[in-house]
């Protein structure tokens, strides 16, 4: 800085020169200005752009200018909800969208090439993705007439990440409570084909009974060459159902409650049993050794266009086949599955396309603009896909280093310092027939925006300072907030935040939106809070930073 200032008062500019003019002169690169300008690695890849996994729409993406800043997200959300029976599928559509924005995919096996102004995504395991658009940290004071290849490597300079410059983050996760497949399926009981299951997450799996099912989740293919392809199934067709038992069967369920078995009694069937008198005894015996019913596996076959021998293994999820829909006499709820929390993942998938979507977005904004979709969140988050492996933290890590291009003392420490992290997943909403259920005074209600989590055992990482600063946001864009507390004499159930926040000490603020039939298998929301939770979010990455400069605590 102190040879720039020198070089100016040695070549002031003209009184009446026109800086924009002169900037714009200057050939520096655009990742707006030409969508085939590769800002990624060395080993350059060509990701596909092809149509939604499973969507008959051909409109504009929602992120793009196209589709106006101020519009509704809640048809988008739809549309994700319906393309996303999956964690796999989830982060699949999330990666599409994030690539037709104009992100750059990453992969966490190469080097990495980050500019300021880029805007970045990888994948994990195909159930976790991290998307970052970098600040460009540009200073424009200065511009004087001299060699354009010097100022140049000045403005390179200039561009340069700051070491310490800070992340603001939001995260949530992709998976819900659901039924898998287990490694074996197949099994028989008077005269049905069988399919047996595990419980994943905490759900409330009464609500699985009586309701069109089917198969969703990965495969692993075996190609003609010998190597292996991962895909993606989803199954549309109905093709499983759990049956509950006749009320002549069991009298007082009405007044004991429905308990059943999870071992014997939550088995989806599949079909019925067929002899089949041409296979001779050893063809048989094979088949009942088989892990999986061969009709399931042809279905899976035609699915995919291959050979039954050729999938050499799956990953499926059992998934309810009614579509996510607008429901009440306004329209005014969305009646669907996996709400909780692929409801958070959209909003903050959203506002992260929308808030760096076009080039004077990132122009002023010297931290990293983040999202973090995690998965096994239902289940702990101790995976290497989950919240507790430390792939956020490693990818920061990565950009500081990226970014900064030399070492700097204490960089990464003091950018987590400089950090913010809103924890997204949903909320408890009062219930009308069960208002009891919640802390007298701290009742959230659907369409009054997002609910700021707090507990004292830490059970959400909210602090008095995180909660006010979230809020300030959202004052200063007239969006209203709501506040939640457990009862002392309940339980309390956790987020990613405390997993995330204690990994190493960024600040954290624990927030969701409120909800109703939390871990059914059709949940419910309001569509208001939908586009609050997405203004929040992006009011968040867009006035943080003004908000945070204005408090010191240490």
């Amino acid at each position: 800085m102190a040879a720039i200032a020198r070089l100016h008062l040695l070549q002031p500019p003209p009184a009446a020169a026109n800086t924009s003019v002169l900037f714009s002169k200057l050939p520096r690169p655009s990742p707006f200005s030409n969508p085939n300008y590769s800002l990624c690695y060395t080993r350059t890849r060509k990701p596909s752009l092809s149509r939604r996994l499973c969507s008959n729409s051909d409109s504009i993406p929602e992120g793009s200018p196209a589709s106006g800043a101020s519009a509704s997200i809640v048809g988008g959300l739809l549309d994700y909800l319906n393309e996303s029976w999956t964690q796999f599928h989830a982060t699949a559509e999330a990666k599409r969208q994030l690539i037709a924005a104009g992100y750059h995919l990453l992969n966490e096996n190469d080097e990495w090439d980050l500019k300021p102004g880029g805007r970045y995504l990888f994948t994990r395991n195909m159930s976790c993705l991290v998307a970052f658009a970098v600040g460009e940290n540009v200073i424009c004071s200065l511009f004087f007439p001299f060699s354009v290849i010097f100022l140049n490597k000045v403005l390179c300079q200039l561009c340069r990440y700051r070491g310490g410059n800070g992340f603001h983050v939001i995260a949530a996760h992709t998976d819900s409570p659901c039924l898998k497949l287990k490694p074996k399926s197949a099994s028989s009981k008077s005269g049905y084909l069988m399919v047996n299951v595990q419980t994943y997450g905490g759900g409330l799996w009464h609500t699985w009974f009586d309701r069109d099912l089917s198969l969703a989740g990965r495969v692993i293919v075996r190609e003609k060459d010998g190597s292996f392809l991962h895909k993606l199934i989803k199954l549309k067709r109905p093709i499983l159902r759990i049956p509950t038992l006749a009320i002549h069967l069991d009298r007082t369920v009405n007044k004991d409650g429905f308990k059943p078995n999870l071992e014997t009694h939550l088995v989806p069937l599949l079909a019925t049993k067929l002899e089949d008198t041409s296979l001779d005894p050893k063809e048989k015996s094979n088949i009942s050794k088989a892990a999986h019913h061969p009709i399931l596996m042809q279905i899976l076959s035609d699915e995919l266009s291959c050979g039954i021998e050729d999938i050499a293994s799956m990953e499926l999820n059992i998934c309810d086949t009614q579509p996510s829909s607008l429901g009440g006499a306004n329209s005014e709820f969305i009646f669907s599955g996996r709400l909780d929390n692929l409801a958070s993942s959209y909003c903050a998938l959203r506002a992260l396309i929308d808030s760096s979507g076009t080039p004077g977005d990132l122009s002023s904004e010297h931290a990293i603009r983040m999202i973090a979709l995690f998965d096994n969140e239902e289940v702990g988050s101790e995976s290497a896909q989950g919240a507790g492996a430390p792939t956020m933290f490693e990818a920061m890590r990565r950009i500081v280093g990226c970014l900064a291009q030399e070492y700097v003392e204490g960089a990464f420490e003091r950018a987590i310092r400089r950090s913010f992290l809103v924890s997204a997943d949903m909320a408890h909403g009062v219930h009308p027939n069960f208002m009891d259920k919640h802390e007298e005074h701290h009742r959230p209600e659907l369409q009054k925006g997002l609910v700021i989590k707090h507990n004292a055992n830490q059970r959400y990482a909210t602090s008095g300072v995180t909660a006010f600063l979230f809020k300030e946001v959202a004052k200063i864009h007239n969006l209203p907030t709501q506040e939640f507390v457990v009862r002392n004499d309940m339980g309390c159930g956790s987020t990613i935040g405390p997993i995330l926040a204690s990994g190493v000490g960024i600040r954290t603020v624990d927030c969701g939106i409120a909800q109703l039939s939390m871990h059914s298998i059709r949940e419910i929301c309001a569509k208001d809070d939908i586009d609050i939770a997405y203004k929040h979010f992006k009011a968040f990455y867009q006035t943080f930073p003004s908000v945070d400069r204005k408090l010191e605590v240490d």
